[in-house]
């Protein structure tokens, strides 16, 4: 099944000690683009997210949110900074004495400096953080592939609609193609018939300037490229994953097949043809631009 680069995903896990949240998000980009924002205790796990998010994804402009609660009372102590703080009371005497100030100083006024009292994070196991990130992570990726599926089916139908129409304009070209060549004899006959009224008419000759006209117009080779590059479309659609550049590739030789035929044209119904399919064939390629 074909997937879409749009896509949303999101799951979260929650334990006596932990909570976690992961949000997955994800537009168009040429490439897989990863731009994962977590909290700073998470960090360390930033190597083995990326690598798990990449077996389920090849291409997409993707944003991960990973939020964290920690609901563990031991999570972080208070430390007190015996030295610091008689070096602050050390100066603060010593200024007492320089200025003949009064020595206010209390515990709570010194407990309020800085770097006296801290608030330190206790070490983590990171064994158990990681299995407690992991399962949210992978079930979240889950949803988004199943998100992209999705899309991708719709995406699928519509392509598939939008090339049965673009086979038909090219058999409309390759319809009219003959009607266009005889049109052009009997004007010319037409023509020559005014200009020689009673004179004997070299059919050779018409035939001759014809079969010129013919080669110069013909578009034989460019409509059967272009339905060979329809089937060849279809075919790419029945594959799995990773089609992307595949079908825009294909959409660029159909393109280039349309405007051989629109330069070709002497005939106002093919250039219109040619017009339209230059049309759909763009909005094809702004399609497949969603497509991984």
């Amino acid at each position: 099944m074909i997937k879409s680069m749009t896509g949303f995903g999101r799951a979260e896990a929650v334990t006596k000690e932990w909570k976690i949240t992961v949000e997955l998000k994800s537009v168009n980009h040429r490439y897989l683009d990863l731009n994962i924002k977590m909290p700073r205790k998470l960090n360390l796990f930033e190597g083995q997210v990326r690598n798990l998010i990449k077996t389920y994804m090849q291409r997409g402009k993707v944003d991960i949110f990973i939020t964290y609660e920690d609901y563990t009372a031991g999570s972080v102590a208070l430390k007190f900074n015996r030295d610091l703080a008689a070096e602050y009371l050390g100066y603060l005497k010593e200024m007492e004495q320089e200025f003949q100030l009064k020595n206010d100083i209390s515990v709570t006024m010194l407990s309020r400096y800085p770097e006296v009292l801290t608030m330190e994070e206790q070490p983590v196991n990171e064994e158990e953080l990681w299995n407690c990130l992991e399962e949210p992570l992978k079930e979240a990726c889950t949803r988004f592939v199943e998100a992209r599926e999705r899309e991708g089916k719709h995406l699928k139908n519509d392509l598939l609609a939008k090339l049965e129409g673009l086979d038909e304009k090219v058999s409309l070209v390759e319809k009219r193609s003959p009607e266009v060549v005889q049109a052009y004899r009997e004007k010319l006959e037409t023509k020559v018939h005014e200009l020689l009224e009673d004179s004997q008419i070299d059919d050779n000759r018409i035939a001759a300037e014809v079969v010129l006209f013919s080669d110069k117009i013909c578009n034989d080779e460019e409509t059967v490229r272009l339905h060979s590059h329809i089937r060849g479309m279809k075919k790419i659609l029945s594959e799995q994953e990773g089609i992307g550049r595949k079908l825009d590739f294909m959409a660029q030789e159909m393109n280039r097949e349309a405007n051989t035929i629109l330069s070709k044209s002497s005939d106002i119904q093919i250039s219109d043809i040619a017009i339209d399919l230059k049309t759909e064939i763009e909005k094809i390629r702004e399609q497949i631009q969603n497509i991984e």
